[in-house]
């Protein structure tokens, strides 16, 4: 049997289970009832002084259900997938049920919402992967990386993952359906030294397919790069100036809108864009789509953790706020329909203003350049935003030198309004596609 047909037995074997329990939880009086589960198989090594350090192989299971009587719901949990086992989760969530308060708002999502058609995204690349391979992978990124730089002094360690996992998701109203899906990555680590100044820094790799990897070579190249270019890191002086996100960190600051948007966040109306819906956000060139069926996408999905079709979405049109993000439950409290969203978004791509990276800076002229952040203190319920940062200060349109110990702070309905630009340097191994942000100004905290 060779691995395709394995994944199809795996995953047939998989709706059995869901069907059973849908079936137990008729049986015991439930008006309605939902089955999810979940198989991954794979492995994880680690690598360190170009030797093993570790490697894990894994196989987990895990069946979550959820039932609804009179309008009060009940959930329970198992790993022991044995029809005992199933038949006991059941009544744990048929018990539960009778001593929680009725919501009118619970309940499974409309069945004419489901994704009765739900179409093959190609998410899985399955490979007979020998666990020597994986290893030579991680040791050889990690002596290419200790090699080629005499600063670089010390490796934090290299790993490599290779994961395969099926997911199946069933409803009494008839509805049962699963996928597939694999995800495999090659990262290092690394530590520099110059001068008595050290710091770390990392490269990396994921695709679904195992041939899509960077070589580990390229994945040396971009941590040496970015790790010396670290080294000799300052402090600035405390001023506003314009602040450029790159990618990395860029992807984060697009977060903080998914979180505004999110139906939880505004039914509790803890959201700094309550009530903005179809209102001007962002600049009015700028525009966020969702294309959640791309073929082998990293964060691409048929449906939704409620069976929901998945569908392409105007997040942003010209810098008007289009759609929240909403699950069955918090649609109801809000008087809306679910967008599809029970488990997070599917593939965003964020328009650009034309830009590559260097323009970006010759447009900024003199200003900070943020690769990394740190710590969590952004308000969604007002916007405000403070958080630690690294990078690189720019002076005259080019890269002067490292900067570290960084606040910049600001707030986010601000932020959005003063973006600039929008660069075309977006990192293909992320889901959430974007190019590096320049806001207009914000204020730097330095010594």
């Amino acid at each position: 049997m060779d691995q395709q047909d394995q994944i199809r037995q795996d995953q047939a074997q998989l709706e059995a289970v869901v069907a059973e329990a849908l079936e137990i939880a008729k049986g015991l009086g439930a008006s309605l009832a939902e089955v999810s589960i979940s198989k991954q198989t794979g492995l994880s090594v680690n690598a360190r002084g170009c030797e093993l350090e570790s490697i894990e192989f894994n196989k987990d299971g895990a069946l979550g259900i959820a039932v609804y009587r009179d309008g009060c719901k009940g959930s329970s949990s198992t790993t022991d997938l044995s029809p005992a086992a199933i038949r006991a989760a059941v009544e744990a969530a048929i018990e539960i049920a009778r001593h929680t308060s009725a919501d009118a708002c619970a309940g499974l999502a409309d069945p004419e919402l489901l994704a009765w058609d739900a179409p093959d995204l190609q998410l899985c690349h399955p490979t007979l992967l020998d666990p020597q391979q994986g290893i030579e992978l991680a040791i050889e990124c990690e002596r290419l990386a200790l090699c080629s730089d005499s600063r670089i002094k010390h490796s934090d360690g290299a790993g490599f993952s290779s994961h395969l996992g099926i997911k199946v998701y069933g409803n009494s109203h008839g509805f049962l359906k699963g996928y597939a899906a694999s995800r495999n990555s090659l990262s290092c680590m690394l530590i520099g030294e110059q001068d008595g100044d050290m710091q770390r820094d990392y490269g990396y790799s994921s695709s679904r397919d195992l041939a899509g990897l960077w070589s580990p070579a390229r994945i040396a190249d971009e941590a040496v790069s970015r790790t010396v270019a670290r080294l000799g890191a300052r402090k600035i002086a405390t001023r506003h100036a314009p602040v450029l996100f790159h990618p990395d960190t860029a992807a984060g600051l697009w977060g903080h809108l998914v979180m505004a948007i999110s139906g939880g966040n505004l039914y509790r109306k803890s959201s700094f864009l309550q009530e903005r819906l179809g209102q001007q956000i962002l600049p009015d060139w700028l525009t966020i789509q969702e294309f959640p069926h791309l073929p082998g996408g990293l964060a691409s999905s048929p449906f939704d953790g409620e069976g929901v079709r998945t569908r392409d979405l105007d997040i942003i049109r010209d810098g008007h706020l289009m759609s929240w993000l909403l699950t069955s439950y918090s649609a109801r409290k809000l008087g809306l329909t679910t967008t599809g969203h029970a488990g997070g978004i599917h593939n965003w791509q964020v328009s650009n203003t034309g830009q590559d990276l260097p323009a970006l800076l010759r447009e900024m002229g003199t200003g900070l350049l943020v690769t990394e952040l740190m710590g969590q203190g952004v308000n969604i319920v007002n916007g405000d935003y403070s958080r630690g940062a690294a990078g690189f200060w720019v002076e005259n349109g080019e890269i002067a030198y490292p900067v570290e110990e960084i606040t910049i702070a600001g707030n986010l309905n601000e932020m959005f309004r003063q973006i600039v630009a929008v660069g075309t340097d977006q990192d293909e191994r992320s889901s959430l596609k974007t190019g590096s942000v320049l806001v207009e100004s914000m204020k730097l905290a330095g010594h």
